[in-house]
C-alpha cells in the first residue's frame, strides 16, 4: 500500500520566484484550496521576469519531453467550474527533453505584457492571471505548478464628469429631488450629495442610500445576475418637512469596491449603483436607483 501512495507523490518540486517580487505590493488572495496567501502586484505592460526552480524528489531523476512556462490570462464562470476561457496566452520554453538529477533553475522574460482587464473576484466568475509550469512527460503524466499574481490598471481621471439629478415623486403625497457631485468616483473617493424636499404628505420613518454592485455573466437565457448590497448609509431618521434638505457625504475607502467591468470578452459585467430607500410609516419602501461609475487611480506615496 505505502508503495502505491508513493507512486503519485510528485517527482519534483517546481518554485516560481519573479525578479522583483519583495518590491512589488502584495496583495492577498484565496487559492484553490481556500487558503489566503498573498502575491505581486503587476499592471498592464510590465515586464514580468523571474527564475524557476524543479527540484527533483531526493534520489529521483526527472525524464521529460521539455519544460514550458505559460503567462495565461484566464476567465472561469463558477457555474461552469474547471472550464477557463484564456483571453491572454504567451509561452516561453524553457528546456528540450532531457534527463534532470538535481536542481535546476530556469530564467523567464514576459516583456510588455498586454493584460487589459483587472484581477476580479466575484460571486459566479473570476479573471486570474497565472505562471504555469509544465514538465511535459509520457508515461509518469505531466506535473503542472500554478503561481497567481494579480494585474490592477489605472485609469486618469475624466475630463468630464456629470452632476447626477434626479426626481423622486408620488403625484401629490411626495415629491423629493437629489443630486450628486459627480456620476464618477475613484476607489478612495467621497459621494458628496444633496437631498430636498419639496412636497411631504406621507409620513417617511428613515431614508438610506446603499452602494449596489451588480454582476452579470453569461449572455442571453443563459444570463446569471447577482445584487449585493456593499454599503448602507442612513441618511436620515425621523420624519421631513418640506423645504427640508439632508447632506450626503459617504466615503468609498471602507468599503470592497472594484473598478466598473462593461462587457469583459463578452463573458461578463460589473456594475455599481447608488440606491436611495425610503421607508414611510407603514413599512412601504420606495426606491430611487442610478448607475454611477468606479475607477482605479495611481496610489501616491
Amino acid at each position: 500500500m505505502n508503495f502505491i501512495v508513493g507512486a503519485f507523490k510528485p517527482a519534483c518540486h517546481i518554485s516560481v520566484a519573479f525578479s522583483d517580487g519583495k518590491n512589488r505590493k502584495q496583495i492577498p488572495i484565496k487559492k484553490d484550496n481556500g487558503q489566503a496567501t498573498t502575491v505581486p502586484l503587476f499592471h498592464s505592460q510590465d515586464n514580468i521576469t523571474g527564475t524557476i526552480i524543479v527540484e527533483p524528489v531526493s534520489g529521483k531523476k526527472v525524464e521529460h519531453n521539455g519544460i514550458k512556462v505559460e503567462l495565461l490570462g484566464q476567465i472561469e464562470m463558477y457555474f461552469n467550474k474547471g472550464n477557463f476561457y484564456d483571453f491572454t496566452s504567451l509561452v516561453r520554453e524553457l528546456d528540450v527533453p532531457g534527463e534532470i538529477y538535481e536542481r535546476k533553475t530556469f530564467q523567464f522574460e514576459f516583456s510588455t505584457v498586454e493584460m487589459p482587464y483587472e484581477t476580479y473576484n466575484g460571486v459566479n466568475v473570476r479573471l486570474r492571471y497565472v505562471l504555469k509550469v509544465t514538465i511535459s512527460r509520457g508515461y509518469g503524466g505531466s506535473i503542472t505548478h500554478f503561481q497567481d499574481f494579480v494585474v490592477w490598471n489605472y485609469t486618469p481621471p475624466p475630463s468630464i464628469n456629470n452632476s447626477i439629478k434626479m426626481e423622486v415623486g408620488i403625484e401629490d403625497c411626495l415629491h423629493i429631488e437629489f443630486e450628486y457631485n459627480k456620476s464618477k468616483y475613484h476607489l478612495k473617493d467621497v459621494i458628496i450629495g444633496k437631498i430636498y424636499f419639496l412636497l411631504v404628505r406621507i409620513k417617511i420613518k428613515n431614508m438610506d442610500l446603499e452602494i449596489r454592485r451588480r454582476e452579470s455573466t453569461g449572455s442571453g437565457s443563459n444570463t446569471h445576475v447577482e445584487t449585493e448590497t456593499l454599503a448602507k448609509f442612513e441618511l436620515m431618521d425621523g420624519a421631513p418637512v418640506r423645504g427640508e434638505s439632508i447632506p450626503i457625504r459617504l466615503f468609498l475607502s471602507p468599503y470592497e469596491l472594484t473598478p466598473t467591468c462593461r462587457n469583459i470578452n463578452n463573458k461578463f459585467s460589473v456594475k455599481y449603483y447608488l440606491n436611495l430607500v425610503l421607508v414611510d410609516e407603514e413599512d412601504r419602501r420606495y426606491f430611487k436607483q442610478q448607475e454611477i461609475t468606479i475607477y482605479r487611480i495611481g496610489e501616491t506615496s
